[in-house]
């Protein structure tokens, strides 16, 4: 078959790779083809909607990660259209470590969990590009209200989606909401957590162990990808 008529598999090529390795290709086709869109769906976007936190992953141009968590009071996040959404950058502790990556390289993974009423997860992979507050409120009228009261973004991180997707419910577990005041935009030491694990005054960098390197994974060849093979099931 030419490939330009070859159907489009979500995913990456290493996720590929591991599929064919372990035999899970048709497993993986299903869930593809049930739960995998390039868009958010209507109860995507509802679900959205009433969040209060997203976890967003993020790498710089050489691919070091960064994970980070993003939260205000439901509507923070923002569906501006079925294949785009939004949250807002408040100011923080100034070093723009999801933003500076975003800089580098604009692929961007979100994860939406709640964790009290559906017990369901939402991924919502896309590239995102950075609008200031100014240039935002004036493109998107709609979407101009201050949810946190007291607090407005300093600018917005503009997702357009590539791919949406359920996360299973199966290990999240129940959490219950509790009456809680927030502190919102504060730059009180004490209220944004302080010196809590103890960091101040430990050397930045410490010598590390001598390590035992294992294979690497992240490009299969014939050598690494033996390392994932199954293993007989012993007797």
């Amino acid at each position: 078959m030419d490939p330009a008529e070859a159907p489009h598999r979500p995913g990456s090529a290493g996720e590929h790779a591991l599929q064919a390795e372990v035999g899970s290709t048709a497993r993986a086709d299903r869930f593809y083809g049930d739960q995998v869109r390039d868009r958010l769906l209507p109860r995507m976007a509802e679900f959205v909607g009433r969040m209060e936190m997203a976890f967003v992953a993020t790498s710089d141009a050489h691919g070091e990660c960064d994970s980070s968590l993003r939260a205000g009071p439901p509507g923070f996040l923002r569906v501006l259209d079925p294949h785009t959404l939004a949250y807002p950058e408040y100011r923080g502790n100034g070093v723009y470590a999801s933003l500076g990556n975003l800089v580098e390289n604009p692929h961007v993974g979100l994860l939406m969990v709640d964790f009290t009423e559906s017990l369901i997860g939402l991924h919502v992979n896309g590239r995102a590009r950075i609008m200031d507050d100014d240039a935002f409120r004036a493109a998107h009228p709609g979407h101009t209200q201050d949810h946190a009261a007291g607090r407005r973004a300093e600018r917005w991180v503009v997702v357009d989606v590539e791919e949406a997707y359920i996360h299973c419910r199966k290990h999240i577990p129940r959490m219950e909401r509790v009456t809680q005041r927030r502190a919102w935009g504060t730059d009180d030491p004490a209220r944004k957590g302080g010196d809590f694990f103890g960091a101040r005054g430990t050397a930045p960098r410490a010598p590390r162990p001598a390590r035992r390197r294992f294979p690497s994974t992240t490009h299969l060849g014939s050598g690494a990808s033996r390392t994932l093979r199954r293993r007989p099931h012993a007797r």
